[in-house]
């Protein structure tokens, strides 16, 4: 169980915020898989809503969707945009496991290692494309690193991105009036302790690239580092339910924590 790990809010197969090197679903390498999700994070000032879905082929490569929805809440009429204001984003997501098998290599130092890319494209004219000049579409790139260790029952997995987006790509990409499009690597770790062969918990840390923090004369905009702690419970082989208690750092006017509820099911 949960050796495909969970889908995050990008759609990726990993934890709540970092993808994993493995490949979604239990598919294996003569079978194709499939998985659709829907998670909900609940913070102070903002509610983010993701939905979307998966397939695997061959436990080789993975193509995944993802919609997000992010409700400003209250928070949208301290802008000047009203209650309720919302941002949507589309993610299409490709991973490649390129060596190792994290469940069947126990006997093998190295972990199991993928690319990936996701293509992000922001429907946000208002405020991402036109009060603050922001690119709405961009591509980020991620090499991710994962090592299952049965014997101890952890997971250890470590990611490196290379982005240009802004709070996710929830506020576009690079800087104001199309400038310091350069790509930025980021740091994305995660570890799990499987309680038991059903459920695990573990924790999550992921670094951003605050490259708006001061463009606007001051730190509205300012980007912080984000982490999540998290459970995990597959009842069935073809469901699987998330809890996380999440710190998403500054977005918008103040820092953003709270509840991080996710329902995966697939095949």
């Amino acid at each position: 169980m949960l050796t495909g790990g969970v889908s995050t809010i990008e759609g990726a197969a990993g934890g709540g915020i970092v993808p994993w090197a493995l490949i979604g679903t239990y598919g294996t390498r003569n079978q194709i898989g499939a998985s659709a999700f829907f998670t909900d994070v609940d913070t102070q000032g903002f509610t983010l809503r993701s939905y979307g879905g998966a397939f695997s082929f061959r436990n080789r490569i993975e193509v995944s969707v993802a919609r997000q929805n992010f409700n400003l809440r209250k928070l949208g009429a301290s802008l000047g945009l009203g209650n309720n204001f919302n941002i949507n984003q589309t993610i299409i997501g490709a991973k490649v496991r390129l060596y190792g098998d994290a469940v069947l290599d126990q006997d093998k130092l190295l972990p199991q290692l993928s690319v990936g890319l996701q293509y992000k494209i922001n429907d946000d004219k208002t405020v991402v494309g036109g009060a603050l000049g922001l690119k709405r579409e961009g591509v980020d790139f991620y090499v991710a690193a994962t090592k299952l260790i049965l014997s101890q029952s952890v997971l250890l997995n470590a990611t490196v991105r290379l982005t240009k987006a802004n709070q996710f790509g929830i506020l576009g990409f690079g800087g104001l009036g199309g400038k310091d499009q350069a790509y930025k690597p980021q740091f994305e770790g995660s570890a799990a302790y499987l309680l038991t062969r059903k459920l695990a918990v573990g924790g999550e840390f992921r670094t951003k690239s605050n490259r708006l923090e001061g463009a606007l004369g001051g730190t509205t905009f300012r980007e912080e580092n984000a982490y999540d702690f998290f459970v995990a419970y597959a009842p069935t082989r073809n469901v699987s339910i998330t809890a996380a208690y999440a710190r998403l750092g500054q977005i918008a006017l103040k820092r953003q924590n709270g509840a991080y509820v996710s329902l995966q099911v697939g095949f």
